[in-house]
Formats: structure tokens, sequence, C-alpha cells
């Protein structure tokens, strides 16, 4: 027995002592062979880093003024535990928060109330992620995330009601609370939305500048380091690291707010009064191919942009591409001039053209005018006279050659994201080489292309850089970091060209009987451009709409020096199946930009001086059509006007401005009381506006060289073929000596050097 008991206490002694030696080399193992590495265990467990973001920089127009900045929003959040414990006294607590938020919340962000009450219920009873206990801050996300501060107000409302309902102290925490954040603000709502783009309320940009400078706009964000317990105290006398965030740069656009809000204002007048798909409307400076304002209908507001549909973000000036129709025969024209093959006094056979292969094409109006001259079938806008001039005599090699020149087939490499590049195509049948002279069929381009190929023509020649961002600057000092100068892609067609063809291209808007753009013509400034009614493939059917057409229109002031281009394009306006209505869509469109537009940039009437255009007052015509000249004369007195009378006869013919335009009375009204004039009148002194005038409305071709007054005019040829060279020189400058012989010998000829004469109707 004793035996039995001293070797179970060897046995237990033995145990201990093993046990020991094992706790001591455990301890030992651990404090010394292992403690660096769970001393850097523990550190990680214990380490928090906070992220803290960068401001990202500003936005701002032209002039400084901010299109896009951050400010401070709200999140709202819940804890849980703090509702747990609350809803111990209260019976249906969680609920109560839940159905009050959702309330709240839930209009605001478009979504269903109900649905979004359970969601939020399940965020106030959410536990952590051991699965044991409750959360202490869960977020209300999405639809509380970065709210303003009118829908804080209502949060804060909902906790103050709560309170008061179950007796709670005034500040008592009821686990219901806003956090201060800061979010992407858009002060003035939608303008630009859609070169802007947006940011979303999870901080990632989409679309727009947003996006494609974000690495510009965003900054780096900062960290702040140091320790917690696992309950999330923090550890005293830890280890802190503090690392600043540094703000984004600010983007300066070439974007000014006033035209862009003039753009909007304009094409959404017309989105309401004739309901197309789309409108776009790009405004320039012609010389720089700085973007002015670029607007597109539907819009959308950055704002609350998960309220728009998804179409409303596109940006249709540079990603949508389509037949342009008339806008094209730009390029036609300037080829031809270039090329010495356009004469406007040779005549040619309108209404329909047939090509090998093919079916006859057609003008718009089907059966023509008969026999006219080019210069008419461009007023007239008439698809035979380019078919004529760009498929039998510019051929499909300089077409092509001359389509690439003015940039289409390529993307500008505008400073936007999406852009797309468009389509020529290879024009293998006859048919295809002679609708791309008047822009259909295998031609298919962008907005963007197309404002660049006209602003060439209205600066000299030069295809330019198309872009939206100015300069890069400092948002904390304001210094130009980098600054985005006007490039020169290629020369397009000499500077004699793009001045002859710009001159024709006035005639369309100033020519008042026959031109297509007169809807565009102004007061005081002399206004170039070009309509296009573009036929619609009808989808699935491969074939043409008969009833639905895009309308279009891009022209540019003042002639002699432009400032300003706009193209405006409608896509399939109600126009009551007739496309001749289409000048009623663009028309108070493009004045209703290039009017304050002009004033906004300070550029005055080139008629009168600035004074006299302040102070003048505007007088809208009478019609004057088949009154005696009398009658017309005291009309005319009645209202302040005074009538330039050409002709003979006792009866007005034709009068230019044409009735209910508005025009300053320090301008003439031109009238005709005889249907041909047979004496050219005297244009000396005349300006070269008022000389144009007449001469559209006495049906006279004209040429011009120089700038300024007429000085000097040789008329030639007789009835149809007649044409008046004008001589112009500033009125401070000595009219020089003219060699008459080799003046009308210049006329004479058909082919004349664009260098060495510039025409205009």
């Amino acid at each position: 027995m004793h035996r039995k008991l001293k070797i179970r206490s060897m046995v237990i002694g033995l145990f201990f002592t093993l046990l020991f030696l094992g706790l001591v080399s455990r301890m030992y193992y651990v404090q010394i062979v292992e403690a660096s590495m769970l001393l850097e265990k523990a550190e990680r467990l214990w380490a928090d880093e906070d992220i803290l973001p960068a401001k990202r920089g500003s936005i701002l127009d032209r002039k400084g003024k901010v299109f896009a900045e951050d400010g401070v929003a709200f999140t709202v959040a819940v804890n849980p535990k703090i509702i747990a414990d609350k809803g111990k006294d209260i019976p249906n607590f969680a609920n109560e928060i839940s159905q009050g938020l959702a309330l709240i919340l839930g209009p605001n962000a478009g979504v269903d109330t109900s649905k979004l009450e359970k969601q939020i219920y399940a965020m106030t009873t959410k536990l952590k992620q051991n699965g044991k206990d409750l959360a202490i801050e869960v977020e209300v996300n999405p639809e509380g995330w970065k709210i303003d501060g009118e829908i804080k107000l209502k949060i804060d409302e909902l906790a103050i009601s709560i309170r008061e309902k179950y007796d709670l102290k005034k500040n008592s925490n009821i686990g219901l609370y806003t956090k201060e954040v800061i979010k992407r603000y858009y002060p003035l709502n939608s303008l630009a939305s859609q070169v802007l783009g947006y940011v979303n309320k999870a901080g990632d940009p989409v679309g727009g500048i947003e996006s494609s400078l974000d690495e510009i706009l965003k900054g780096l964000p900062g960290k702040l380091n140091h320790e917690k317990d696992t309950s999330g105290v923090e550890i005293p006398d830890s280890k802190v690291s503090y690392t600043p965030a540094v703000m984004g740069n600010n983007v300066r656009l070439t974007i000014d707010q006033n035209i862009q809000y003039y753009t909007e204002t304009a094409i959404q007048k017309a989105m309401d009064l004739y309901h197309p798909k789309s409108m776009t409307a790009i405004v320039v400076n012609p010389k720089t191919m700085e973007i002015l304002a670029m607007a597109n209908a539907p819009t959308f507001n950055p704002n609350r942009y998960w309220e728009a549909e998804q179409q409303d973000y596109k940006n249709l000036s540079i990603s949508d591409a389509h037949e342009p129709g008339s806008t094209f025969k730009l390029v036609t024209l300037a080829g031809a001039v270039q090329e010495n093959l356009f004469n406007p006094n040779d005549t040619y056979q309108s209404g329909s053209i047939r090509v090998p292969g093919s079916r006859p094409l057609h003008d718009h109006n089907y059966v023509g005018w008969g026999p006219i001259t080019y210069m008419r079938g461009l007023l007239y806008s008439s698809n035979v006279a380019f078919v004529k001039l760009g498929y039998e005599k510019l051929g499909v090699d300089r077409l092509k050659a001359y389509i690439n020149n003015f940039g289409f087939g390529s993307k500008t490499n505008i400073d936007l994201p999406n852009e797309v590049a468009g389509t020529i195509g290879q024009m293998k049948y006859d048919s295809e080489q002679a609708t791309a002279t008047y822009g259909q069929g295998q031609v298919v381009v962008t907005a963007i292309q197309q404002i660049a190929a006209y602003a060439a023509i209205a600066n000299g020649g030069k295809l330019m850089w198309p872009h939206v961002v100015k300069d890069i600057e400092d948002s904390k000092t304001n210094e130009i970091i980098k600054k985005f100068e006007p490039k020169i892609i290629k020369q397009a067609v000499t500077a004699a060209t793009a001045k002859q063809t710009s001159l024709y291209l006035e005639q369309v808007v100033a020519d008042q009987e026959y031109g297509t753009g007169k809807k565009a013509y102004m007061n005081g400034y002399r206004i170039a451009g070009k309509t296009g009614t573009a036929s619609v493939v009808d989808p699935g059917k491969n074939t043409y709409k008969t009833d639905s057409w895009l309308i279009s229109f891009i022209g540019y002031a003042p002639v002699e020096d432009p400032q300003i281009l706009i193209a405006i394009i409608a896509d399939e306006p109600d126009l009551g199946g007739d496309y001749h209505q289409g000048s009623f869509v663009w028309a108070p469109v493009f004045r209703d930009i290039m009017t304050p537009s002009l004033r906004n940039m300070g550029i005055t009437s080139n008629t009168v001086d600035a004074k006299t255009v302040s102070e003048t007052p505007i007088k809208t015509i009478p019609d004057l059509s088949q009154t005696t000249l009398t009658a017309a004369k005291n009309l005319l007195n009645q209202t302040g006007l005074t009538p330039e009378v050409f002709g003979n006869g006792a009866k007005i013919i034709k009068q230019f401005p044409l009735a209910g335009t508005e025009i300053s009375m320090s301008r003439p009204v031109y009238v005709t009381t005889e249907a041909k004039i047979t004496t050219v009148p005297d244009f000396t002194g005349k300006s070269l506006r008022d000389s144009i005038e007449i001469c559209a409305l006495l049906d006279l071709q004209c040429k011009v060289s120089g700038e300024g007054y007429v000085t000097k005019q040789v008329v030639t040829g007789t009835g149809a073929q007649r044409s008046v060279k004008f001589e112009l020189h500033p009125l401070s400058e000595p009219t020089p000596e003219v060699n008459e012989d080799s003046v009308e010998s210049q006329d004479a000829s058909p082919n004349a050097s664009p260098e060495e004469t510039t025409e205009s109707d």
C-alpha cells in the first residue's frame, strides 16, 4: 500500500515537473523565439488606417466660372447596437426608423419605398463579421450616400420627431445620424453635362472631362495610421503617422458659360416645338477651333444622374455619325473652286441626272428649275449641280482627296472620350460617287468633323484641331501648369480658295430670293452658311424614309473676319411631311445663339460703329410687294426707313430685306420696279455687304478683290452672263491706279486662278 502511494506520488510529481518544463519551454519560445513575429502580428491587428480623400480639382469655363467642384454633402448611417438597446424599451423601434428613412430617401433616389424600408431594416439589425455582436455603424448605401443639405434636414427632423414621440432626451443617441462627406457638385445642373460627364456616389468618374482628365483632377489621397484595440478604442501613446492629401488640379475649358447657356436654351425651344429625336449644336472660334459651346438634347443633370435615360449621357456632337446631306456640298464646292472648275456663270440643266448603273438622281424638288447657272444651283442647293461638279468635273480620285483634306473618315482627336470616326465608303460604283458629292450614301460623318471643315473655309483653309480644354491650373496658386495651344492639322485648301468659297456661301444667306439660308440673315452682319436636308435610312428596310429628314445648318460671322461658327443638327423633327419647313427649325436656333454670342464677344456691326448700333432704333420692314412706288415710300417713311430704288417702273417687283425682317433705321431698303434691270447701278462708296445684297436683288454675278468699300467697278458680259467686278479699299486708303484691260481679261477667263480673283453671286 505504502509502495503504491509512493509510486503514485512520483508519477504525479513527474507529470507536474514535465508540465512545468513544457510551460517554461513554451513561454521561452513565445517570448523569445517568436516574439518579433507575434508582435508584428499584433500590430497588424491593432493597426487602423484611415484614407483621407483628396479634394478634386474644379472644372472651370474659359473665364474662370465654375462648372464642377467638390462641396459638402452628408451620408446617412445607423447604429444597430444602440437601436437594439432602445428597442428593449420601445417596441418596433428599428421598424420605425426604417420606415421613416425610406419615406425620405425613397422619393429622392427614385426607388420603391416599401422595398427600401426592408433593406434599411436589414441594415438596422446587421451583425459584425463575427456573426454574434451587432454592428456599431452601417451606412445606408446607396440611397443615403452623399445627400444634400435639404435631405439632411429631413433626416434631422425625423430624429427629433422620434425623440419627442417617445419622450427621449433632446440629444439622446437613437442610432440614427448623418456624417459630413465630400460630394461632386455641378452648380449649373445640366449645363454642358455631356461635355463634363459626372462623378457617381462611389467617387468614380463617368464620361466627359471628369473621365478623360481624371488623373489630373483627382489628386492623391492622404493616410492617417494609428492603433486601436479590438473594441475600436485608440491605444494610448500608440504609433501615429500622417500623410496629407494632395488636392487635384483645376481644368479650364474653352467653353463660355454664357454661350453654352444661349445654345442649350435655343435647342431646347426647338425640341419643345418640333420634337426631333435629338438636337446637337456646336459653337466654335473658327480661327482656333476652341469649342465655345457644345450642347445636345435630350440632356441630363449630373447632380441627379441616376434619373436620366442611358441615351441622355451621350455626347452626340462627337459620338453620333450620320449622312450629312447638303452641308457636305462644301467639300465638292471648295474642291471645284480649288481646281478652277467652278464658274458661277456656266449653266446646266437642273432637275435630274443619270450616271451609269443608277436610277436618275434628282434635285430635292424633283423637277428642278430648268437651265440655270451653277451659282443659282448653289443658292437652290441643287443636287444635280454638285453631281456635275464632283462626279463629272472633279472625278472620284480628286473628290476623295478633298474629302480626306477636310478630315472626314478620321477622328478629329478632340480631347473628349468616345469620339467616332464616321465612315467614307470606297465609292466603287458611279452612283455612290455621285451621291457622295451631296452628302448621301457612302458619306457618314460627325458634327465635330463638319464644323471643323467649315472652320477651314472660314479661317483661310486650315484644318484645325478641335479642343475643349484651354489649360490646367494649380488649384492652390491658380498658376497655369499646362496650356493647350491651337494646332493646324493640315492645309485643306489654299487661302484664296477658302476666301472665294466663303463669298459663295455668303450668297446662300444674303440672296433673299433664292438662297436656302436666307433665314440666317442678320441686320448689320455678314453671314455665310449652308443648309442641309438629309434623307434618313429607315431601319431594317434598306431604304430612305419619305417623310422624315435630318435638318442642319452651319454658318459663321462676320464673313470678313470670322469669329464665331455654329453648327445645328436636328434629327427627324416633326415637319408635317414637308422638308421645306426645315428652316423653321434651325433658323431661330441660329439667331438665338448668334445674336447674343456676338454681343457677348463684343463683335459689333460691320456697317456702322458700335455707338450707332446701340443707339439706332430697330424697325420691321413692311411688305411692299405689288404696291406702287409712291405707296411703298409712304409705308417706309411711316417707319422711318429709306428706300433705294432700282428701275423706272411704277410698282414694286422685289424688295430686300424681305417683309418682316428687323433692321436698324440707318440701313436702306432696296426695291426694284422692273423685272429686268438693264443698267448696272453705281456701287462706288458702298460696303461689300451692301454691294452683295444689291447684286443678289438685281440677279447680278459679282467678283470682288480687296476689303473695305467699292472704289471701282467693271461690268462684263450681257444677260445671264453679266457680271460686275468690284475693287475695294478702306476709306482711308488712296485708290490705286487699275489697269482695266487686265481686270476685264481676268473676268473673262472661266478658269481664273483662285489666287487671282474672288467671286460671289
